[in-house]
């Protein structure tokens, strides 16, 4: 077992899951870690917090569900917060009728109009699917071979062009590969074996990771305004291109807006509704209380959500990465920087350009906090990367 020599004071850049989740490791391995968030919180995109007027969790940046089918990464959430059990369920309108999702067998069955079984069902869909696309390379191709054109127009397509952004022949089929398609009544939205959802919320959880002697926090501070050369190593979890002040150009993001709003509680029913229909511009509504199952009767108003998606502006939050060809072409000039720049890690989903939920976030921090902790221990530089971008 390798043993620690010197210990490093290090700089992490954003308290997100993934700073925090490396600060806590680095910290409890008897490195000094900074924390460092321009942001007056911590949790980043994650962050929860009681709206003042009705008293109800809000998840100020769009609702985060925690689910995962990693043990090690579930033990670490739950040293942290108390989990409580959580099954999510959304409905998608569609030309005027609310649908379950994901699709599922009762989906199959109002859209079509049917009675089917589970095997008659899937026989339908086989049916429907165009089968002469044998290796679909973009989201629309993925579409039409998973469950053909109606289906296809029906639920994908208007929302994937709001979303994104971009018309669906221009997105990659991995897109569409994320979700699930079930010939059984099933309509929980995932099927990890561990689900659910901070009783405190998300920030109360990262304050709990970030609550160590070896650990100092520090919001409303910007990288660009840190001396980074006075630390030993920093970890950058913002944008890869800002890193770089886009000297390149910019990495295409997505942003959303949100537009609040108060009525008796309950409203919709349900905690997300999706609108299918491209004439809709706004992509989901979502009613806050619903991700606090154990508390929703006490509530006497409720807080609404409608989401709208846009390409991020300079000026934007930056949600996700778009990825299509142009700018994985530039992602590869970003690379190849940072992998010239010593003294610096990227991680998370803005450091490495990539759309991870929160439990592969948590778990991919803790690989690049073993990284960094044996290239200490071992007196070599540390990687730039520690996972494929």
């Amino acid at each position: 077992m390798l043993q620690m020599t010197d210990p490093k004071h290090i700089l992490i850049v954003g308290a997100g899951f993934t700073g925090a989740v490396v600060a806590r490791q680095l910290a409890e391995a008897g490195h000094r870690v900074l924390v460092i968030d321009e942001r007056n919180h911590v949790a980043g995109n994650c962050h929860t917090e009681r709206d003042p007027e009705t008293g109800v969790m809000v998840h100020v940046y769009g609702p985060h569900i925690f689910h995962t089918g990693d043990d090690g990464v579930w033990r670490f959430i739950n040293d942290h917060c108390t989990m409580m059990p959580y099954r999510h369920q959304v409905r998608a309108v569609v030309r005027g009728q609310v649908y379950s999702m994901p699709i599922n067998l009762h989906t199959i069955n109002q859209f079509l109009g049917t009675n089917l079984s589970p095997a008659e069902a899937q026989a339908r869909i086989t049916d429907l699917a165009e089968s002469t696309i044998t290796d679909p390379q973009s989201f629309e191709e993925q579409a039409l071979k998973f469950v053909g054109r109606d289906i296809y127009e029906g639920f994908f397509r208007g929302y994937t062009r709001k979303q994104w952004g971009v018309d669906p022949t221009r997105l990659p089929a991995a897109i569409l590969k994320r979700l699930p398609l079930r010939f059984t009544y099933d309509d929980n939205y995932f099927a990890h074996p561990y689900q659910g959802i901070p009783k405190e919320g998300y920030t109360a959880a990262v304050d709990s990771i970030l609550r160590h002697p070896g650990i100092e926090l520090r919001t409303n501070v910007s990288a660009e305004d840190t001396d980074t050369a006075s630390f030993d190593h920093t970890v950058y979890t913002g944008p890869l291109d800002r890193y770089f002040q886009h000297r390149l150009g910019r990495l295409s993001y997505r942003t959303l807006r949100f537009e609040r709003d108060v009525r008796p509680a309950p409203h919709q029913g349900t905690a997300v509704l999706n609108y299918c229909d491209e004439d809709v511009p706004y992509t989901r509504i979502t009613e806050h209380m619903y991700f606090a199952p154990w508390e929703v009767q006490s509530f006497e108003k409720s807080v609404l959500y409608t989401e709208y998606s846009a390409a991020a502006g300079p000026d934007d939050i930056p949600y996700y990465p778009v990825r299509l060809i142009d700018d994985k072409a530039l992602l590869t000039q970003y690379v190849s920087l940072a992998q010239n720049t010593p003294k610096v890690t990227f991680a998370g989903r803005l450091g490495s350009y990539a759309y991870l939920d929160m439990d592969v976030s948590i778990r991919r921090a803790m690989d690049v906090a073993d990284m960094l902790k044996t290239s200490f221990d071992r007196n070599q530089p540390p990687k730039p990367f520690v996972h494929d971008i």
